[in-house]
């Protein structure tokens, strides 16, 4: 109901983040990460989402994690990343999940477990997260972590390329040519289902 205005924005969320208020930290964090009203600051940024996330924020959590974990813009800690990534898929936060799927299939800070990997992949797909959805199909696809099915590959694919996952297009090509007719109809046709809410 108001114009947007980031500077703006940005002062009342001084004031939230100050107070200590983790929705207005993670929100603050966001504008200095994207350099919106203020001056970009990722140092600034992942303070503010350490000081969410030490407060329980899901979101918060989740963003640290990536933050330390692509190590790009703060100095990677896997173990950190690992940490702050079990917080947030604790509280629901599926990018989260598909987040500790990679740490148990890349080997990170972890041993190298391709069926835990498919296990968080599976709980972030059924939560709608298309990069989850992405790499349980390429999982099923290759049976890494899980006996392969075709099918259930192309299902899945379909599902995070509807998502928007850029992830989909290195495998879905491949996952259709190995299916006949039918198969690709019964994928179709799975896609098109509504996934379970699954059990908190």
């Amino acid at each position: 109901g108001v114009e947007r205005d980031c500077g703006l924005a940005s002062r009342w969320l001084a004031l939230a983040a100050e107070a200590g208020d983790p929705v207005g930290q993670r929100n603050l964090a966001s504008l200095y990460f994207r350099g919106e009203g203020v001056e970009q600051n990722y140092r600034r940024a992942a303070e503010l989402y350490r000081a969410a996330a030490e407060q329980g924020d899901g979101p918060a959590q989740d963003m640290l994690s990536w933050m330390l974990l692509e190590g790009e813009v703060i100095e990677p800690d896997i173990a950190e990343a690992r940490r702050w990534a079990l917080a947030a898929a604790g509280r629901g936060i599926a990018s989260a999940m598909t987040r500790v799927g990679m740490l148990y299939h890349d080997a990170l800070g972890v041993p190298r477990d391709p069926a835990e990997a498919v296990r968080w992949w599976r709980k972030a797909a059924l939560r709608g997260d298309a990069d989850g959805q992405a790499l349980l199909g390429a999982a099923c696809h290759l049976g890494a972590g899980v006996p392969a099915d075709a099918v259930e590959a192309y299902a899945w694919l379909l599902r995070a390329r509807a998502g928007g996952s850029a992830l989909a297009g290195r495998y879905i090509d491949a996952a259709r040519g190995a299916l006949t007719a039918d198969d690709i109809a019964e994928g179709e046709r799975r896609a098109a289902l509504s996934l379970e809410e699954p059990a908190p």
